[in-house]
């Protein structure tokens, strides 16, 4: 590899960098000058965390902030949109050598993110239902899933090493690995969603993700396809810049809520890196803790146990402090499948019940089913930025993790791993 190619591959992806550095000193900027005029449309919140001072008002904070960073975001990709392209378009010597798939992947990767961030925003000003938080990223994938389709269209995945005597080396899904990259964007949006409610948590994953990502396709600029892991660099290198401006103030104590527009932001991102670069199952690897808290969710997202609007930890305004929050019902409304999930939590001791609560004792109470809860139930009592601290702690550990499946444990199963 001559020191001609290296400047042309690297250039781009060190002209993204600059760009993102300036734009997150301008989105750090523009986030406090932003405060007012959201406050003025309505668009803030109540920080359930914090005392509320004697005899005054809650402090109203500035809510949907995420539509800033989103917006920043899109300038600078559509400012960087010719940079990966110039070299072709120059030595171009007719219209078929300009390399148009990869043009047009670009433009649908930003157009699939645009939307999400628009419709993210709907989101937050209506206050649409959960059906809907599930549809939304489904429709906002489409774009890119047709581009996939027409530019890509590769559909098999490799079998590993126990399967393949039944299933051959490579097996193709057909329709499913649409199906399958479809609910990848439901997942990535929603995830980070559900696992929030304290100040810091969505930007702080988001960033750590974002940055494990970063870390993945620098490795892998030295494999056989460097084009794929040079497109996801440069989207997510302007991500996690306004990313990180975001969670400055989102910091405790928040001068700032993100909102839904930024969990949809950031999920389609992630997709995006996921599906067009090539590497959606280790982008999933980096969501250990999401799936961690899906999973232990379950029992209240599908309705089994009752489950209330807000499921952020209690505020102990006496200690200052923050304890789980709980569930309250009537134990013979639960069905079968809400028995069962609280005997088999209860049982291995992943929830704190209360039974025969209330005058009759006919009540049961319960934790509500997240992870921070989980965390608090191990802990105890702590203050707002220690159990931010402890929980991005874990996303930090997730990502080890995840890189010790990726290159250690995935040679047990596969002859080659790329």
């Amino acid at each position: 590899m001559d020191a001609d190619f290296d400047w042309k591959m690297y250039f781009p992806v060190l002209l993204n960098a600059l760009m993102s550095v300036v734009g997150f000193a301008v989105t750090l900027r523009l986030l406090p000058m932003s405060y007012e005029l959201f406050l003025k449309a309505g668009l803030s919140g109540r920080d359930m965390s914090k005392r509320t001072p004697p005899g005054g008002k809650p402090v109203q904070v500035p809510e949907s902030l995420g539509v800033i960073a989103g917006a920043m975001f899109l300038i600078i990709m559509f400012l960087f949109i010719p940079v990966p392209f110039w070299t072709s378009w120059w030595a171009a010597e007719n219209y078929e050598d300009f390399p148009h798939h990869r043009f047009v992947e670009f433009i649908a990767a930003l157009l699939s993110i645009c939307c999400m961030i628009f419709l993210g925003f709907a989101d937050d000003v209506l206050n649409l239902r959960w059906r809907h938080k599930l549809q939304l990223p489904t429709i906002a994938t489409l774009p890119l899933l047709m581009v996939y389709m027409v530019n890509i269209g590769s559909t098999t995945v490799v079998v590993p090493k126990p399967l393949d005597q039944f299933l051959g080396p490579i097996f193709n899904l057909g329709v499913l690995y649409y199906v399958y990259m479809g609910m990848l964007a439901v997942f990535c949006t929603n995830a980070i969603n559900i696992l929030a409610g304290i100040n810091g948590i969505e930007a702080g994953q988001s960033l750590i993700i974002g940055i494990s990502i970063i870390v993945f396709n620098l490795i892998q600029l030295t494999g056989n396809y460097p084009e794929t892991n040079l497109f996801s660099l440069y989207f997510i290198i302007p991500y996690c810049a306004v990313c990180a401006a975001i969670l400055y103030h989102n910091w405790y104590p928040s001068a700032l809520f993100v909102g839904d527009t930024f969990c949809y932001f950031s999920g389609m991102t992630f997709a995006v890196v996921g599906i067009l670069g090539h590497s959606s199952k280790t982008m999933l690897l980096f969501f250990i803790p999401q799936v961690i808290n899906f999973l232990y969710s379950i029992p209240q997202l599908f309705h089994f146990v009752p489950c209330p609007r807000h499921r952020l930890p209690r505020y102990n305004p006496k200690t200052d402090k923050l304890e789980m929050s709980y569930t309250k019902f009537k134990t013979k409304d639960l069905n079968i499948l809400g028995r069962l999930a609280i005997g088999v939590f209860g049982a291995f001791r992943l929830i704190d019940i209360k039974q025969g609560v209330g005058e009759n004792k006919e009540y049961t109470e319960c934790n509500n089913f997240t992870l921070i809860n989980f965390v608090l139930r191990v802990i105890g009592p702590t203050r707002e930025p220690r159990l931010t601290t402890y929980m991005l702690i874990i996303q930090i550990l997730g990502s080890l993790v995840a890189f010790a499946i990726r290159y250690q444990l995935a040679r047990v199963f596969y002859d080659v791993v790329e």
